[in-house]
């Protein structure tokens, strides 16, 4: 009976070992097919980022700061159209929520016809100066312009097929009017310069200031693509 009963006991100790071994095949598996989603998720995940960073370097400069205008502007609309249902005035009710420092500027600043909103972009700073131009101009002598009108008839407005050119000649208060006002805004240029903190750790590579003011222009539109030379040319490795 002994004999008989020893070699079951072979095979199940056997059977045993190779499930065993079956198991840490199927663990090892598992594991690896884990590692393999986390590195396709890795993957997926910077792809994701490399498109968004390029997309965010095609933005234009100021694109954060007019995105937060437009919402401001919006969530400003939408609060003035809930106090226009509630029957309220949205002035009054937005003055409750602020200072009275902050209520008097805002105060100040609608009073003026041409306020100064700061420089946005060169268009804005167009418009307003012909706004401020147009301010200055004198009142329209309605009875110049008819004689005006009536005296040169047609070309009077002008068209495709009107050669103006000697029939009108500038009075000589207008020229003078317009010279006073160049020779203004060239003295305003003159006098206007901004203030810029100068840092006594950056190198000296100019030799007055009309080189210096040049030299920034040249970082600017071309430092990033000329860093590495510059790097190689202070370290002394440039070939």
């Amino acid at each position: 009976m002994s004999t008989v009963e020893e070699p079951q006991t072979s095979t199940s100790s056997s059977a045993c070992r190779e499930m065993s071994f079956a198991e840490r095949q199927a663990e090892r598996m598992k594991r690896l097919r884990s590692l393999h989603t986390a590195r396709n998720e890795a993957r997926s995940h910077n792809h994701q980022e490399v498109v968004a960073e390029e997309a965010r370097n095609k933005l234009p400069p100021n694109y954060e700061a007019k995105r937060r205008q437009a919402e401001w502007l919006l969530e400003d609309q939408k609060k003035r159209e809930e106090a226009a249902k509630q029957g309220k005035e949205y002035d009054r009710v937005k003055l409750l929520n602020i200072s009275a420092v902050e209520a008097e500027r805002l105060e100040r600043k609608k009073k003026k016809k041409n306020p100064d909103q700061g420089f946005s972009t060169y268009e804005q700073a167009t418009v307003r100066q012909y706004n401020r131009l147009v301010k200055n101009m004198p009142t329209t002598d309605m009875e110049q312009y008819e004689k005006q009108k009536q005296k040169y008839g047609d070309a009077f407005y002008g068209g495709p097929n009107v050669i103006i050119h000697g029939m009108h000649e500038d009075r000589k208060e207008a020229v003078d009017k317009m010279v006073n006002d160049l020779e203004g805004q060239i003295a305003k240029r003159a006098k206007y310069s901004r203030r810029r903190i100068h840092n006594d750790d950056a190198d000296i590579d100019y030799i007055n200031e009309r080189n210096a003011k040049f030299n920034k222009k040249l970082e600017r539109f071309y430092g990033e693509h000329t860093a590495e030379i510059k790097q190689n040319l202070e370290r002394g490795t440039a070939i």
